[in-house]
């Protein structure tokens, strides 16, 4: 590694919509393929950083490639430093405020100037923050089942040797509800970890009474059972809850977690390496998590967050959802349900040749 830090020479950003092995249904809708943004930063060490985010949306493919490209062009020429450089793009944006794309935006930047240094360096960036890469347990995440439909996808994921499940519920009313999770419940076992996510469906009444409903069949957690924003909502649902209550992957930024906490919105938290800040943002909150005794998670970015969760004092699960699968040259390996951080930096690398099909 050079005695001095790499500079930024330019950053590209490219719109892509991927497939992915299965269609995820939730409350208000079905994703069907990853809409993502590839991100590269060229350095004039010529070490180039990586990272992806995720769309949700192919409307918003457009305005983030450009929102990217255009923070990109401002910082160049200044050294990869990302503890300056988010300083500096938070005084950029102060008066708009962080949330939505310009936060996507930041933090995916954040991410690829990590990968840049641990290229650098010639380490995973587990490493580079002072841990080492290691196997973090990993739950498979679904939609919305049929567990009839569904039962060859759900045995796979057991004989791959996840130990735990997540599925999605508030698509219908608490029968509905209450008959996917006892089948699933009986199609797995007693020994899996079952996970129920909400997706921000209901309102904190209904969830309280869907929840009370489905403590029998002994769920691992309940995942955003109200909007994120209604932190006293989430605070109300968990104060009579028998099941654990999961959230944070719509929570901005560190100080988002900390209002959370401070509200005692959640038992455990998920933050997303897209809207937590990168990695920065992700660092400071896995403070706060180890201050509060709170498990901690991931939010999908499963190459990213196994480099992340390896330093994290709390870590608890790693989500696997296949977004980028069909890009990235060497796609996460499950071995034994757990997932290990690998490669420089995050250990992203394109497959063009995928990329260029994938072009939007």
């Amino acid at each position: 590694m050079s005695a001095s830090p790499p500079t930024i020479r330019s950053v590209k950003a490219r719109a892509i919509d991927a497939p992915i092995s299965r269609p995820v249904k939730n409350a208000f809708g079905v994703i069907r393929s990853a809409p993502l943004v590839l991100i590269d930063v060229a350095t004039d060490q010529g070490i180039a950083g990586r990272a992806y985010i995720f769309a949700y949306t192919r409307l918003t493919l457009k305005p983030l490639v450009e929102l990217i490209e255009a923070i990109g062009s401002e910082l160049t020429g200044k050294p990869v430093a990302p503890f300056d450089l988010m300083t500096a793009m938070d005084a950029r944006f102060r008066l708009l405020g962080w949330q939505g794309l310009v936060g996507m935006a930041v933090s995916g930047l954040d991410m690829a100037f990590w990968d840049v240094l641990g290229r650098a360096a010639g380490q995973p960036l587990a490493s580079l923050l002072g841990g080492s890469p290691r196997a973090i347990r990993a739950y498979d995440s679904y939609g919305a089942v049929d567990p009839v439909a569904d039962e060859k996808d759900l045995r796979r994921s057991l004989d791959q040797g996840f130990g735990g499940i997540k599925i999605k519920g508030g698509d219908g009313d608490l029968a509905n509800d209450e008959r996917v999770v006892k089948a699933v419940r009986s199609l797995i076992g007693p020994d899996i970890a079952l996970m129920l996510d909400f997706n921000q469906s209901l309102d904190p009444s209904e969830a309280s009474r869907r929840i009370e409903r489905l403590a029998a069949y002994d769920l691992h957690w309940i995942e955003e059972p109200v909007p994120a924003e209604n932190l006293q909502g989430h605070a109300t649902v968990r104060a009579t809850s028998a099941i654990s209550i999961q959230s944070g992957e719509n929570w901005w930024f560190p100080r988002g977690f900390a209002e959370a906490i401070a509200a005692g919105a959640s038992d455990f938290i998920m933050p997303d390496l897209m809207k937590v800040g990168g990695v920065t943002g992700w660092l400071r909150v896995a403070g706060q998590a180890e201050a509060a005794s709170i498990p901690m998670s991931s939010h999908l970015f499963a190459e990213a967050s196994a480099h992340m969760l390896a330093v994290t004092p709390t870590a608890h699960w790693i989500e696997y959802l296949d977004l980028a699968r069909a890009v990235v040259a060497e796609p996460v390996e499950i071995v034994g349900g757990t997932i290990t951080a690998r490669g420089h930096g995050l250990g992203l690398s394109w497959d063009e040749v995928a990329v260029a099909k994938y072009l939007v």
